[in-house]
């Protein structure tokens, strides 16, 4: 039976000028009841939102589609808050817009794509509509 959940820690530069990014730590989550989503998780003292700052590790967390990072690793992609796009060497450019402000991020391409064949594992991509629970969706968007 494939894993219902996925979770992947990995290392991302937060670029915070043409000279200087913070080393960070990232989760990348998957799961199998919510089959378009992948969710990136970021320590929240980075958020710009200081309300959001809570206390030691706790985190903001960021839900786009699975197809947007997949097709992004290749082709810059993306409409509204989240971008992604490939950039130099082997390494893939994730752009988060808020009212705040810009987080621009640079991810090892390797890690993003291993992340994605075990999330393919779990569900594959085209069968996601055979994993949605269309009662709970319903009750989430009457909600």
């Amino acid at each position: 039976m494939p894993a219902a959940l996925v979770e992947q820690t990995v290392q991302a530069d937060l670029i915070l000028s043409t000279r200087r990014c913070a080393l960070l730590r990232v989760s990348l989550r998957y799961r199998a009841a919510d089959p378009f989503a992948v969710r990136m998780g970021f320590p929240a003292e980075y958020s710009l939102d200081a309300e959001t700052a809570a206390g030691p590790g706790a985190e903001v967390e960021w839900v786009f589609a699975r197809q947007l990072l997949a097709t992004g690793l290749d082709l810059p992609s993306g409409l509204g808050d989240v971008h992604v796009r490939p950039a130099h060497g082997r390494h893939t450019m994730v752009e988060l817009r808020a009212a705040d402000g810009v987080a621009l991020l640079r991810f090892d391409e390797r890690e993003l794509r291993r992340f994605l064949r075990h999330s393919y594992l779990a569900v594959p991509e085209g069968d996601e509509l055979l994993h949605v629970d269309a009662d709970r969706a319903l009750a989430q968007l009457l909600g």
